[in-house]
């Protein structure tokens, strides 16, 4: 599964809540200029992260939006799952029937049993990955990199 850009804004737009909102809600503008993404887009992702239960909303002059449930209790492969048409890595691997229909081998395909395991050992990996261990990463240090490889459990 090649994630989307859905995914990734949707992964920082929860993630800047969970630094900023702990006190109060975050206005959507603020974290638009924080992250550099058009409000627009984040208006639309936090519709489906509002009807996942991930985070909730606030009216008024200090209004804004807040995380619905603790950070540990919020994983990446739900916020993933909230935002995404599609959660396997290949179409076949998106149905869990003995044939999938998509290929001209449906039915007789071997393969397609590595990419249901692949796709769930993805979200296996996803859904121990919590807002709360990033959020701590964040704080132990302040600018990750692309070496770093090593997730706290």
């Amino acid at each position: 599964m090649r994630l989307t850009t859905k995914s990734r804004y949707g992964t920082r737009l929860v993630l800047d809540i969970g630094v900023f909102g702990a006190q109060k809600p975050v206005p959507l503008g603020d974290v638009s200029k924080r992250q550099n993404i058009s409000l627009k887009y984040l208006e639309q992702l936090t519709v489906k992260l509002k009807k996942a239960g991930l985070i909730k909303s606030q009216r008024g002059a200090s209004g804004g939006h807040m995380l619905a449930k603790p950070p540990g209790q919020i994983s990446i492969g739900m916020i993933v799952r909230a935002l995404e048409d599609k959660i396997a890595i290949i179409d076949c691997a998106e149905d869990q029937k003995n044939s999938c229909g998509i290929c001209n081998t449906a039915g007789d395909c071997l393969s397609r049993w590595v990419w249901i395991k692949a796709s769930n050992a993805m979200f296996d990996c996803l859904d121990n990955i919590t807002v709360e261990q990033l959020l701590d990463m964040a704080k132990a240090n302040p600018q990750p990199t692309c070496k770093d490889k090593h997730i706290p459990s």
